[in-house]
C-alpha cells in the first residue's frame, strides 16, 4: 500500500507507518496542489494536518484511496462528502490536542482578564501605564461554556479551580454527565444572558454558524468577555467588532477566524482589547507528537482490518464487538440483497426491524450491512462508508425499529421495502444452530426456510395442484438442478409462496415458460 504523508507529522508516527510490512511511505511535505493531485493517484491512504487540501478532485483521481487521516481535529480541508461518496474513510484525532487547546483557551481568558498583552506592548514602547491596565478577577465570575466535549470539559475543570461558577450549553450534554463535571446545564439563551465569560467549543455547522451574532451580543451582560479557540465563524466577527468598540464586550480573544489568515487590513487587528493568536490551539510539542502518533495508529488499524476509530463518516466498532456482529452482518447483507431484488418499483422507504437480544448490540453496522446488500446489484463501489449516502441519494428513507421480543423467533432481522403506492415486500432472516447459519425465514409473512448461499426462484401462485410438478419438469428440461425447496400455503386466500434453491439460474426460455403459466402470479429469480 502507498501511504502519502502530505503534511509534516511526528517522526514517531512516520516510523510507525514505515514499520508496517507492505507499506510504501511517501513523505511529500510542502507539495503544491498539483503535486498532491499527481501523488494521490495511486495512494491507498493520505495523512494530512491543516495545510494540504484533500478536495473532491483529489479523491476522484485516487481509485485505491481507502483512508484520509487528519492529525488534529478540524477537517475543513477535507471534502468529507466526496470521500463518503467514494467510500473513503475520513478520520481525525480529537484527543491528542485536547489539553493544548483547553490551556490556550484559559490563556486567552487570563489575557482578557488581566491585560498583560497590552501592558507588555506598552512597556516595550517605553511606557509605564500602571493605572491604564487595571484588570479584573476570574474568582466568583460565571463562565458560560458552549459545547462540553473533551475540550469544554477540560476548560470547566480549570475554571472551577479558579473558583468560577460554570454553566454549560450543549444539546448532547446529559444530566448525569453535567453532574459528574460539576457544571450546571443551561440553555443557549441562559448562557448568553447570564455569563460574565463565554468560551466556544463547538464544531462549525449550519446550526452553529454565527451562533454569537449581533442579537446575542445585545442580550449579553455589559462588560462580558468572549473567547473562541474552536472554529472560525461561530462568532460573527463584524458583530464582535461592534460590541468591542461600544464597550458591551470588555475583552475578547480569538485563535480562529472566518477567513484564515485574516486580511492584513482586517479591523480585528486594530482593536486593543482583542487578543489574537494565529490558530495555535494544537501548537504544542506534546500535542503535535500525540496527534501524529494517533493518526498513524488509527490509519494502520483501518488499513489492516482492525478497529476503525474516530471516523467521521462511518461508525467505529471495537474488533471484539465486530466479531460478535459478523454473522448478523452477513445475514443482514443477504436480506438487503434479497429485498432489493424482490422489491416493487419506486421504493421510497426501507424499514429495518430488529427483534430479540440483537437489539442489545450496536446495530448501526448491521443497518449499514443491510444498506450495502440492498445496493449490491444496483450500484458500483459500495462499502460501509458510502452505503448510507448512496441510499439517501436514491431518495430512499431508512428507518430502524427495535423490539426485545418476537412471537416466533428468539432473534430476527426483518426488512420491509415500500413504495409510494403502498405496495411493500417483507423479508425476514435469522441465524440457525450452533454454527449461526444465516437463513431467510419470512417472505411477505409466509414462513419459509431458505439458504442464503444459492440462486433462489421465488413464486407466488394459486394454490392448485400441479404447480410444484410443473416447476420441476420445466427446470429439469432446462438442466437446472433443484437443491431444496420451501413451500408456504395460505388456504384462506387460496395462494402459496414457494422458494426453490437452484444450483444455476434458469434460462430465458424456462423463465418465459414459468411466467406464462396462468396460475403463477409473481415470479422472481434472486441471486444471493
Amino acid at each position: 500500500m502507498k501511504i502519502l504523508i502530505a503534511d509534516r507529522i511526528s517522526p514517531i508516527g512516520v516510523d510507525l507507518f514505515k514499520a508496517q510490512k507492505g507499506f510504501d511511505v511517501v513523505e511529500a511535505y510542502g507539495s503544491s496542489p498539483e503535486e498532491i493531485l499527481e501523488l494521490a493517484k495511486d495512494s491507498d491512504a493520505i495523512a494530512v494536518r491543516s495545510d494540504t487540501r484533500i478536495t473532491a478532485e483529489v479523491i476522484s483521481v485516487a481509485p485505491n484511496l481507502k483512508v484520509v487521516g487528519r492529525a488534529g481535529v478540524g477537517v475543513d480541508n477535507i471534502d468529507i462528502e466526496a470521500a463518503t461518496d467514494h467510500g473513503v474513510i475520513v478520520m481525525n484525532t480529537p484527543t491528542g490536542n485536547t489539553i493544548a487547546t483547553a490551556e490556550l483557551t484559559f490563556t486567552h481568558m487570563l489575557a482578557g482578564t488581566r491585560p498583560i498583552v497590552q501592558a507588555c506592548a506598552g512597556m516595550k514602547d517605553g511606557r509605564w501605564d500602571r493605572k491604564k491596565y487595571t484588570g479584573s478577577e476570574l474568582n466568583q465570575k460565571t463562565l458560560g461554556i458552549l459545547g462540553v466535549g473533551r475540550i469544554g470539559a477540560e476548560v470547566a475543570k480549570r475554571a472551577m479551580s479558579f473558583q468560577m461558577d460554570v454553566i454549560a450549553y450543549d444539546p448532547y450534554l446529559t444530566e448525569s454527565r453535567a453532574k459528574t463535571l460539576g457544571v450546571q446545564q443551561a440553555t443557549l439563551d441562559e448562557v448568553i444572558v447570564s455569563a460574565d465569560y463565554i468560551t466556544v467549543h463547538m464544531p462549525m455547522t449550519k446550526y452553529t454558524k454565527h451562533m454569537l451574532n449581533a442579537d446575542a451580543f445585545a442580550r449579553m451582560k455589559d462588560g462580558v468577555r468572549v473567547f473562541n479557540v474552536a472554529r472560525g465563524g461561530i462568532i460573527e466577527e463584524a458583530a464582535l467588532i461592534d460590541a468591542l468598540k461600544s464597550g458591551k464586550v470588555a475583552a475578547a480573544g480569538l485563535d480562529v477566524y472566518e477567513d484564515e489568515p485574516p486580511p492584513e487590513d482586517s479591523p480585528l487587528r486594530q482593536i486593543e482589547n482583542l487578543v489574537l493568536t494565529p490558530h495555535l490551539g494544537a501548537s504544542t510539542q506534546e500535542a503535535q507528537e500525540n496527534v501524529g502518533i494517533d493518526v498513524a495508529k488509527q490509519m494502520i488499524e483501518a488499513l489492516t482490518g482492525g478497529m476503525v476509530t474516530n471516523a467521521l463518516n462511518m461508525p467505529s466498532v471495537d474488533p471484539k464487538v465486530l466479531e460478535k456482529l459478523g454473522p448478523y452482518m452477513t445475514l443482514g447483507e443477504k436480506i438487503g440483497t434479497f429485498s432489493q431484488q424482490l422489491a416493487p418499483e419506486g421504493v421510497e422507504k426501507i424499514t429495518i426491524r430488529y427483534y430479540g437480544k440483537i437489539v442489545e448490540l450496536d446495530i448501526l453496522p448491521l443497518t449499514n450491512a443491510i444498506q450495502r446488500g440492498y445496493l449490491r446489484e444496483i450500484s458500483d463501489n459500495v462499502n460501509n462508508v458510502n452505503a448510507p449516502k448512496k441510499i439517501e441519494h436514491l431518495g430512499v428513507e431508512t428507518v430502524e425499529v427495535k423490539s426485545s421480543t418476537h412471537a416466533d423467533f428468539n432473534e430476527l432481522i426483518e426488512v420491509e421495502v415500500s413504495c409510494k403506492g403502498g405496495k411493500s415486500r417483507i423479508i425476514g432472516g435469522t441465524l440457525v444452530g450452533k454454527n449461526q447459519i444465516p437463513r431467510i425465514v419470512i417472505i411477505d409473512g409466509h414462513s419459509v426456510e431458505v439458504s442464503t448461499n444459492a440462486t433462489l426462484l421465488v413464486l407466488k401462485n394459486k394454490d392448485v395442484p400441479g404447480i410444484v410438478g410443473f416447476i420441476g419438469v420445466t427446470l429439469g428440461e432446462d438442466k437446472v438442478n433443484i437443491a431444496n425447496m420451501s413451500l408456504s400455503r395460505n388456504k384462506d386466500q387460496d395462494f402459496a409462496v414457494s422458494v426453490f434453491e437452484l444450483d444455476t439460474p434458469p434460462s430465458g426460455a424456462a423463465e418465459k415458460k414459468i411466467t406464462d403459466n396462468p396460475s403463477i402470479e409473481k415470479y422472481r429469480v434472486i441471486k444471493l
